[in-house]
């Protein structure tokens, strides 16, 4: 019990599953109400449009909303209440998941779910969640296990995803409520959401490791001469994660879409396989970061492997027609997951554990506000092409993925000439 109470994967497993459930319910449910839309039956493409348009609103207000909340949360957290930036965001994911469940019991319009983004947003989002996850591991670990340790709970993270994702497909053809299909699935997730908070709020608690003061002196009075440095490592980094969040977070939120329409047109049951497949990406990257780390990779090659993985796996996809080919470019994106806890890590090593918080969630916002350009444009090359190329916008995000390549090189030059890395 009390290992339980210092570890976070409990929050994080539960609250991925949750979170499979919900995007599987909430896909499936924008896709009926648009299918059955007087003014979308006329076309397929009209209908893709529509769903596309959907996904663009709702993925802009859930970067837009948090911004503020979750940038005061990660205030209150570098203040020593490390729980806070946690426990909010798991409040706002408890009510604002619960639209669902209304929209599909009662039969409201599907437009009732912009509200969950909002509520969500308002309590912080993920923009506070995971940055707060990931300053409690950063402050409980050594700078040599951090990178094994973040991916660690990337890893479970992945797992959540995928069996959550297996079983999303399903528990949405059960019926209940007058035989409406999701009321299982809304409730399930719920639930989930509610375990967590209870978990988070009431059972674990705040373990961290201080470094001893005679480093942090040393390293004090090294400060002036590596600042400069170590300003341009932070900046590189952040430009590297920003461009490389805007290539991924741009292809799958298309990718979402995609496989709605022709000529994949897959069933609830295949979206869950797909999105459980999209998982599986975590347990390769874990496995891969194992094995790269054995071989004494340095993390910057480690980064650039990842990137390049992707980007292999997102240019294939431009020529997917058939699910098999799907799962074939799926496979070759088996490292995507590795440039991002690395990044995150990289970044842990270069700052002091009293502004974990705020870095950790100003790369996040970053990548928020990045996104509130990267949603519009990739929806918009994306409706252009559907006629000529509709897997055009898989290329545009593997050429954004060469440019994310560019600063992590330049990284990995200048720490290669470095002995170590040292703190702000």
């Amino acid at each position: 019990m009390a290992f339980l109470r210092s570890r976070l994967e409990p929050v994080v497993f539960c609250a991925q599953v949750a979170s499979s459930f919900f995007d599987t319910g909430l896909q499936m449910i924008v896709k009926q109400r648009y299918e059955n839309n007087t003014h979308t039956a006329a076309g397929g493409h009209n209908e893709q449009k529509s769903i596309a348009y959907f996904y663009m609103i709702f993925n802009i207000l859930t970067k837009v909303v948090a911004i503020i909340p979750a940038f005061l949360l990660a205030r209150i957290g570098d203040k020593g209440y490390r729980k806070v930036p946690v426990v909010v965001p798991l409040i706002g994911y408890f009510i604002s998941r619960g639209l669902l469940l209304f929209v599909i019991a009662f039969d409201w319009t599907i437009e009732v779910m912009y509200a969950s983004p909002i509520v969500n947003g308002l309590c912080g989002g993920f923009s506070s969640y995971w940055p707060g996850v990931i300053a409690l591991v950063s402050l409980s670990t050594s700078e040599e296990d951090r990178s094994l340790r973040i991916m660690c709970i990337e890893l479970t993270y992945g797992l959540a995803g995928f069996l959550g994702s297996l079983a999303s497909g399903h528990l949405f053809q059960l019926y209940a409520l007058e035989h409406r299909q999701g009321v299982v699935l809304a409730c399930a997730s719920v639930v989930l959401y509610f375990m967590c908070l209870g978990y988070a709020a009431c059972i674990f608690q705040v373990n961290t490791r201080r470094p001893p003061v005679e480093l942090d002196e040393r390293r004090e009075s090294d400060r002036v001469g590596i600042l400069s440095s170590i300003k341009s490592n932070v900046a590189l980094l952040f430009g590297a994660g920003i461009l490389y969040d805007m290539a991924v977070a741009g292809g799958v939120e298309i990718l979402n879409v995609y496989v709605l329409v022709e000529p994949l047109s897959w069933t609830a049951t295949q979206v869950g396989y797909g999105n459980a497949a999209g998982s599986v990406i975590f347990i390769t990257s874990f496995i891969g970061v194992k094995l790269f780390t054995r071989c004494s990779l340095s993390d910057t090659t480690m980064i650039l492997i990842g990137m390049f993985s992707f980007l292999t796996g997102i240019y294939f996809m431009t020529f997917v027609t058939t699910t098999a080919t799907y799962y074939i470019a799926r496979a070759l994106t088996l490292f995507a997951l590795i440039p991002m806890p690395i990044i995150r890590s990289l970044l842990s090593k270069q700052i002091r554990g009293s502004s974990y918080g705020r870095t950790f969630t100003g790369l996040q916002l970053s990548f928020q506000l990045a996104g509130l350009a990267t949603s519009p444009i990739f929806t918009k090359v994306y409706q252009s092409t559907l006629q000529t190329l509709p897997g055009f916008v898989f290329t545009l995000s593997s050429i954004i993925t060469l440019l994310a390549m560019i600063p992590i090189s330049i990284v990995g030059c200048r720490t290669a000439r470095q002995e170590g890395y040292e703190r702000l």
